[in-house]
């Protein structure tokens, strides 16, 4: 129990656990993405554009967890780079579908595997079946928040 009664109890709580979990994982792939030149927020831009090629930037924020703002600053970044690139005109309707180049590709092939040696690192200490109940469980979480907050 806390220290007053009311509040959450750090050292029990599941959510207070998943934020320092978070928190954690982004340390680890900020410090293997770094020598890479890259940031977590880029990483997690190519990777979407390379699983989901022509994302429009609300896409992209939405994936990456950050505001159409920031992403956009992102994305220009990554364009002038040239590491991604955007028709100056919309095909269709106002979206600029964005795109990996050939050198976007390459780097994030070399910040996959940074990123994948953190995670086999993360569950190095779980067995077959308690990364699966893990995954199960994180999934659930997640549905039970986003249920929750369709109807509110």
């Amino acid at each position: 129990m806390s220290q007053d009664g009311d509040g959450v109890d750090l050292e029990t709580s599941v959510g207070y656990l998943l934020k320092e979990a978070s928190s954690a994982l982004r340390g680890a792939m900020e410090s293997v993405l770094r020598p890479l030149g890259m940031t977590v927020t880029q990483y997690s831009c190519l990777e979407l554009l390379a699983q989901r090629p022509g994302l429009s930037n609300s896409e992209l924020a939405r994936g990456a967890f950050v505001t159409r703002q920031s992403m956009n600053v992102l994305v220009q970044a990554l364009e002038r780079d040239g590491y991604v690139t955007r028709p100056t005109q919309a095909p269709v309707g106002k979206v600029l579908p964005t795109a990996l180049t050939p050198l976007g590709r390459r780097s994030l092939d070399k910040a996959t595997a940074a990123v994948r040696s953190v995670e086999v690192r993360m569950l190095a200490g779980l067995s077959q079946d308690e990364r699966s109940q893990a995954f199960t469980t994180l999934r659930s979480m997640v549905q039970s928040l986003r249920d929750v907050g369709d109807d509110g």
